[in-house]
């Protein structure tokens, strides 16, 4: 991409932009007009103050008026690597006709300008020696007009750089997101049909009913494919149909103790996030080791923070074992949780005291519409 500084700015407006011309050419012409009356007073001189400035307010005006032809001309021919050096003759004519132009429109401003405030005809004196005297001046003027263009430029190219890297990252980040969920997706479908395998030839009454929550679970997890983030009550509703599977293979030896918050049911929590967390303590807890077992799953507010709990009673994690990573459920939620959140999450996992095994998650308190962290 050109780093050409005619590149249009999307930030202002037409308006926006001729408003701050006219500030930046007012400002100049008036500090400059100060500049010079001032002189004259400190050196014991009448104070023209009308006449000097007009004489500095046309100035800067036909400064400003010039200032598009330059711009067009930075844009037009740029100063780059590859062709400054077929460019650069141009610039220096340019200059020269910019200077002339502008000590041409000096002379017809002022003269317009002289009769109509009561200051007589102008003269500009002997103009070929006026175009010389005007000439250092503009030519200063043009190449910091040059400069202040590139300056620009650059900024505007790495700012455009960096939100089209924003961009990247994000469209990166969201792709990683749909691929964590199709990983969870097939992870649970794989498990709850290797149960309903298992119980098909003992109990096929209760494999049948299995395959009816499967169905239910599909949908409401189909439901939620396109969002990053549901309210609990959302995600409750999945967790209870993944639940109703589990309960037809363990029936009463299976035991959940499901606390909610009412307020905390409107929060807003990755979606699938409950699943796969409560299928690795079943997994892992005394439910699939010795065939009946206590899973708690707790959702709170504190302050800030919206807390997601889920416990087993199994016996824990040897101290050995990395306790970050216990099965794809898990590892997957902590990747999804890092890209929606950053550093704005907390996610534990601890061996309880007494026995059992918890995972903790503290993620920022939102409900629908509000901002993301």
């Amino acid at each position: 991409m050109s780093d050409s500084p005619a590149t249009k700015d999307p930030v202002l407006t037409k308006w926006q932009g001729l408003l701050l011309w006219l500030g930046i050419v007012g400002t100049f012409g008036l500090l400059s007009f100060f500049r010079y009356y001032l002189a004259v007073l400190a050196e014991g001189g009448e104070g023209t103050f009308l006449k000097q400035l007009i004489n500095e307010m046309t100035a800067a005006f036909g400064a400003g008026l010039l200032f598009f032809a330059v711009r067009w001309l930075a844009g037009a021919f740029p100063l780059e690597r590859s062709g400054w050096k077929r460019h650069l003759p141009l610039y220096f004519a340019a200059m020269l006709l910019v200077s002339a132009v502008h000590t041409t429109m000096n002379w017809g401003f002022r003269a317009a300008l002289y009769p109509l405030v009561g200051l007589g005809a102008y003269d500009y004196g002997i103009m070929p020696l006026r175009y010389a005297m005007e000439l250092p001046y503009d030519v200063l003027l043009f190449w910091t007009l040059i400069a202040a263009l590139y300056a620009v430029g650059r900024l505007r190219a790495a700012r455009e750089q960096e939100l089209r890297t924003a961009q990247l990252e994000s469209g990166l980040a969201r792709a990683e997101l749909r691929n964590l969920r199709l990983q969870l997706q097939p992870h649970f479908l794989f498990n709850a049909l290797n149960t309903i395998s298992s119980t098909m030839y003992e109990n096929p009454a209760a494999a049948d009913e299995m395959l009816d929550r499967l169905a239910e679970l599909l949908r409401a997890s189909l439901r939620t494919v396109r969002t990053d983030e549901v309210p609990v009550g959302s995600e409750l509703e999945v967790l209870d149909c993944y639940l109703e599977i589990m309960r037809a293979r363990f029936g009463n030896r299976l035991h959940l103790d499901l606390e909610v918050e009412p307020d905390a049911r409107e929060a807003l929590v990755p979606s699938m996030i409950l699943q796969p967390l409560v299928e690795n303590a079943i997994r892992h807890g005394n439910a699939e080791r010795l065939g009946q077992g206590h899973v708690a799953v707790r959702i709170r507010r504190r302050g800030a923070e919206l807390l997601l709990e889920i416990e087993d009673d199994g016996p824990g994690r040897p101290a050995s074992e990395d306790l970050t990573s216990p099965g794809v459920g898990f590892s997957a939620t902590a990747e999804r949780l890092r890209l929606l959140y950053g550093d704005a999450h907390r996610l534990e996992a601890a061996n309880v005291p007494g026995g059992g095994f918890r995972v903790t998650v503290g993620l920022p308190w939102r409900e629908r519409g509000e901002a993301a962290p």
